[in-house]
């Protein structure tokens, strides 16, 4: 199968850097997918799980937003966020599920419902991406 060149950056750094068969996007108006020689494509990115296939293995990178560029087989994303669904700590995103849904049952006066809703939303994400 045809492959083309997946890259990921984030504001911490580069996440992915390497040649891949397919790569599905959380773009903002729906999931797109993308196969070598694919046109010309620029289109924001919504909070989601970025999947690409590598070697026939599925791989998924946790993501909460930002941009895509897809040009001469060459996909690049320019992340808000990006963790690799590998390196993500499972039980570290579960305890920050947990703490989301806890803020969230308070309904405190102060809380920002909005960022604990995010909040909430990012945690669901980072566990989707960790499991297999």
């Amino acid at each position: 199968m045809a492959e083309f060149k997946l890259e990921i950056v984030a504001p911490e750094g580069g996440v992915l850097n390497e040649n891949v068969e397919f790569a599905v996007l959380p773009a903002i108006d729906g999931e797109v997918g993308i196969l070598a020689n694919h046109s010309l494509l620029i289109s924001a990115l919504k909070l989601g799980i970025i999947r690409y296939t590598q070697d026939g293995k599925v791989h998924k990178v946790a993501t909460s937003g930002g941009f895509v560029e897809v040009a001469e087989n060459r996909v690049v994303v320019l992340a808000d966020t990006a963790e690799r669904g590998d390196m993500i700590d499972l039980e570290r995103a579960t305890a920050a599920k947990e703490r989301a849904a806890r803020r969230l049952n308070e309904k405190s006066t102060d809380l920002d419902m909005r960022r604990a809703e995010l909040a909430l939303q990012k945690a669901l994400n980072r566990i989707r991406a960790a499991e297999k």
